[in-house]
């Protein structure tokens, strides 16, 4: 475990392996491009600033970055993969997309960029470093004051682990198995208590629903299910 920069090393390395795999859009990833244009319009929607300048923590191998770089932000996406860094930077590159794509954590861009950012995502990412509070921490030291801060994760309930472990990744094979670990998952009020002691004010939540006869996943607002995104504003 890397507790310089708030990483488990053995996660670190199993995206390693997936480095090849984030743009095969029936592969592995296949449920990340499915939400994506979920998650992308949730936070498109809640951000009022122009040209916004985005950092997106845990960006892999940039579904997301790629999508908000469309959408007219300016985005920086940080990572700890260099292989998936590598991947993401071919990607944009042949698209025509202008994203500043670094090897780098949370808390480093918020020593060194503090301020500076109109939103941060961070998405599918808390459950996998070891101390999640802080980097909630990190991504609100980065924002402006007004700016926002957008996070998903998986509820920690008995109904999560049914949905998101047993049937996600062992029955349905939505994703790789071993992907989440049940005591990792986070509770919303955990992330609230979290936001809230980093100075950010919860403003909105919504959950993705899955339909498996369909293998599509639909919005639900206001919901803190399973797969769940919150938003949170930093006060000032």
């Amino acid at each position: 475990m890397n507790r310089l920069c708030n990483a488990d090393d053995r996660e670190i390395a199993r995206f390693d392996k997936l480095s090849r795999m984030w743009w095969e859009a029936e592969g592995t990833m296949r449920m990340l491009h499915v939400i994506n244009p979920l998650r992308t319009g949730f936070i498109t929607q809640q951000i009022r600033t122009p040209c916004a300048r985005i950092l997106d923590v845990g960006c892999g191998g940039g579904i997301l970055s790629e999508a908000l770089a469309r959408a007219g932000a300016r985005v920086t996406g940080v990572d700890l993969s260099q292989p998936t860094l590598a991947a993401a930077r071919r990607h944009a590159g042949a698209q025509g997309l202008q994203i500043d794509y670094r090897c780098s954590s949370a808390e480093h861009v918020a020593n060194e960029a503090a301020g500076e950012f109109d939103a941060v995502t961070c998405m599918e990412m808390l459950e996998h470093v070891p101390r999640p509070a802080e980097v909630v921490a990190a991504c609100a030291r980065t924002l402006k004051p007004g700016g926002r801060a957008f996070f998903s994760t998986i509820n920690r309930t008995p109904k999560a682990f049914l949905f998101a472990i047993v049937a996600g990744e062992y029955l349905l094979r939505l994703l790789p198995r071993g992907t989440h670990r049940y005591r990792k998952l986070i509770r919303p009020g955990e992330l609230r208590d979290w936001a809230r002691a980093s100075g950010l004010q919860f403003t909105s939540v919504a959950s993705l629903k899955y339909n498996p006869l369909r293998r599509t996943f639909k919005m639900e607002p206001g919901s803190e299910d399973v797969n769940y995104m919150a938003c949170f504003l930093k006060k000032g």
